[in-house]
Parts: structure tokens; sequence; C-alpha cells
């Protein structure tokens, strides 16, 4: 039975182990992935009900949100990529060691980025272009989801370290079980009240009856609980990182630590930024196009995530795979864990295009039952369908280019693809084309990112970088 302790071990992995291995780590983290999709249509379809006005409220937001969010996951990478080399390498005690200086980094970056948030949040919305109907309620929903993010950092950090010790079954349950909790949540929070009828006899339910405001709490709260949870999980059960009964030593950051975090991370978190800053200037190309433009345009990137995030589940799975054969001093196996969950990802998000394909109506009518929404967010999910086995390739290539700690040159990649061909493409298609325009560029962007990242990957060059930066394991055997 392939396990992870056999790259630790240096044992010998046949290719049906290898393959085994990949998807026994995907898995769980595809099912978690999945779950945070299924959160995002909860919410979607919860406040689609309630009209295209409170529809672009959200929609509206989403791309600023996605923007501070991922600022806050992609600094925790900088200690998860260090916590798996050093597992790889058996080295556990200083594996702790970077967890707890990771702890404290994280929760103080959540903090400034959710003061910076909620300071910019009363004018936001009518910088990207809201208008009266819009922007107060829209307004109030990014600063209940940005006053959240120091604990949504920490939960980011745990589910990465948890990530890259091998466990992906736990952050998978718990994401589902925040699923659930965003349900029950939004159900008492969103509307005035329920009627439901049992063997014959109707009860009326209670609610908050607060709409877009209640859609936020809600899914923070659940958010919140779900931190709590991993958090639990990881210090106290975890064998190889918890705490619980551990000597005691310091949180404080060192150097060393902190040096290596932030040459990971910091180009990850750039290329993230001018990511979102590219959704948000894409938000901005489609708001003079009016609300249901808006709100179909951001129904339409949530019922596309449904495709490509079990590509980000597999990518997963690469950085963890080639994080620990890397430190581990296994070349080759970091080589052939990249190409085999790179192709893997290329066939999953090739049947989800598909499945997207045939039944984008019926996606977009499960958020939005307004026809006009319905009819453009269909159109535009065809035309991407297109694209989804190339954005698998750039996904999870960049998960394992991740994984060795190669992250400067692919965040220049996909600053240029998105900078270079997405931006203005959308903006000379846009007034002729509409949204169709604005997506047949992103389409015919995410083609060439992904043949970039193949190219790339096959080149060997990211592996070479990687190996400059190495920190050496002690008393391990060199693989070529």
């Amino acid at each position: 039975m392939a396990d992870i302790s056999q790259i630790q071990n240096g044992q010998n992995m046949s290719l049906r182990q290898q393959m085994a291995l990949t998807a026994k780590l995907s898995l769980p983290s595809i099912m978690a992935q999945l779950s945070t999709i299924l959160m995002q249509y909860i919410d979607a379809s919860m406040v689609g009900r309630l009209g295209a006005e409170q529809s672009a409220s959200v929609g509206i937001m989403n791309s600023s949100i996605w923007l501070f969010t991922g600022l806050c996951s992609m600094a925790t990478m900088g200690f998860s990529v260090q916590v798996a080399h050093r597992l790889g390498g058996r080295d556990h005690s200083g594996a702790r060691d970077v967890l707890r200086q990771g702890m404290l980094c994280s929760l103080l970056f959540g903090i400034l980025l959710a003061a910076v948030g909620l300071a910019v949040s009363p004018w936001l919305p009518r910088w990207l272009g809201a208008d009266d109907s819009v922007a107060p309620a829209a307004s109030t929903y990014f600063a209940i989801f940005i006053g959240s993010l120091p604990i949504l950092t920490l939960n980011y950090l745990a589910g990465g370290m948890l990530r890259c010790a091998g466990n992906m079954k736990v952050p998978g349950l718990l994401n589902a079980a925040m699923c659930l909790l965003d349900v029950v949540f939004n159900f008492f929070l969103i509307f005035p009240e329920h009627q439901i009828s049992v063997a014959g006899t109707v009860f009326t339910l209670p609610g908050a009856g607060l709409g877009v405001t209640g859609a936020a709490i809600g899914t923070v709260a659940a958010a919140c609980v779900t931190a709590a949870a991993m958090l639990w999980w990881l210090l106290t059960r975890q064998e190889e990182l918890r705490l619980k009964g551990r000597p005691p030593r310091p949180f404080r950051p060192t150097a060393a630590v902190t040096r290596k975090a932030a040459s990971i991370a910091l180009p990850m978190t750039a290329e993230h930024a001018i990511f979102c800053s590219a959704q948000i200037t894409v938000t901005m190309i489609v708001a003079p196009l009016g609300v249901v433009a808006i709100a179909a345009n951001a129904f339409a990137v949530t019922a596309e995530s449904l495709c490509y995030m079990p590509g980000f589940g597999i990518g997963d799975a690469a950085t963890t795979l080639c994080g620990q054969a890397y430190g581990a001093r296994r070349y080759g196996l970091v080589r052939r864990f990249a190409y085999l969950s790179t192709y893997m990802g290329m066939i999953l998000m090739a049947v989800m295009g598909l499945v997207m394909f045939v039944f984008a109506p019926r996606m977009m009518s499960i958020m939005s039952p307004v026809e006009a929404i319905i009819e453009e967010g269909a159109a535009v999910l065809r035309i991407e369908a297109l694209a989804e086995p190339m954005y698998a390739a750039s996904i999870v290539a960049y998960g394992a280019f991740v994984g060795v700690g190669d992250t400067l040159v692919p965040a220049v990649m996909n600053f240029g693809s998105i900078w270079l061909a997405r931006i203005p493409l959308a903006a000379f298609l846009a007034p002729t084309m509409g949204l169709k325009g604005v997506w047949v560029a992103m389409c015919v962007e995410l083609i060439f990112r992904g043949a970039i990242f193949l190219w790339r990957m096959h080149s060997g060059a990211w592996l070479k970088r990687g190996r400059q930066n190495e920190i050496q394991p002690a008393g391990l055997p060199l693989e070529e």
C-alpha cells in the first residue's frame, strides 16, 4: 500500500504506488476544495432568491474578498512548505518550531490585513463602480468578511500544515462540516421566516431577515467554528506536529525561518495580489454593462469554480508530495510526482469542463431565478469550458513548483499572462461583445497560461531553481 512514509524512508516506489499515493492525497483535498465551492453556491443561491440587486451586492465584492483572503492564505504557505521539507527530512522538532513561528506571524499578518480592509470598506464598492442600489449592502458584506481575517488566516495555516504532513482527511471533513454549518446559519439569518410542512402540519420557523448581511455573518460563523476545530486537531492530535505534551518552546520568529518563509511566500503573495487586482479590473470592466451582467459574471465565476477547484485539490497534493520528496532529496521522485499530478489534474478538469458545458443552464438556475442572469451566465460558462484542461496544467504545475520553493518565476508568468493577455483583450472585446467578450478573453489567456506552465515543468528549470536555495537535511542520501 502506498504511504507518504515511503518518501521519507527512501523506499523505492513503483509507478503504480506513485499514482496511488497521488490519488490518495488528492481525493480528500479535492473534497475540501469542493466543500468550499459548495459554500459559495449556498450563499449565491440563497442571496440570489432576494433579487438581482442583492446578488450584485455580493457579486461585485467577490474579487476583493478573494484578494484579501488569498493574501492570508499565500502568506501561510511560506511556513507550510518549510514544514513539508522538514518532515520529508525527518526533522519533526524543526517542523514544530516552524509551526510555532508560523502561528504568531500569520496571526499578526491577519490582524494587519483586516485593519486595512476595514479602513477601505466604506468606499470600496463605489470605487468598483457600484451604484447607490448596490453599494451599502456590498460595503457591509465586505466588512464582515474582512473582520474575520485573523481567524481565517489561522485556519489556512492549520489546513496547510495538516496537508503538508500528509493529512488530507481532517481538512476535508472539517470543510464539509463548514458547508453544513453555513447552510444552517444562512437558513436562519438571511430570510425573515420559513414555513415547513411535516405530516400535513405547517410549522413556521423564525428568521433574522438580515439578507446580504446575514449571508456574510453565517459564512464567517461557519468558518470560525471550522478554524477552531482545525487548530485543535493540529495542536493536540497530529502526531508529527502536535504541541500538546511537548516541552515548551518559544514562538518568537527567527531570522532563518522568517527569511525563508518570505522568500517562498512573497512571490506567491505578490502573484495573488496581481491576479486579484486583475479580477477587480475585470469587475470594473463588467460594471458598466449593468446589474444583470454583474450578477451573471459573479455567479458564473462561482459556477466555474466547481470545475477548477478539483485542480487546486490535486495542486495541494502536488505541493505535499513534491515538498516531502524534495526534503528527502529524492529529486527524480519530485519530477515524477509533478508530471503525474499535473496530467491527472488535466484529465479530471477536462471531464469537469464537459459537465459544465452540458449543464451550464442548470448550474446557473440553482443560483438565480432571473432568466436574463441564467441565460447570460450559461453562455459564458460554455465558452470557459474549453479552457479547463489547460487551466488545470497551470494550477497543478504551480502546486508542484511551490513544493520545492520555486515561486518567483511562476509568479512572473502568471502576472504576464493575465495583464498582457487577459486584461487588454477583455477591455477590447467588452464594448462590442459584452460579457461574452470578457470571458472569451479569459478563455484565451488560460489556454496560453497552461501552455507556458507545461513548458516550464518539462524544462526542469523549476527544480534547479529550488535546489539553488536548498536547506540541506543532514545525513540523507542524495537521489538525482
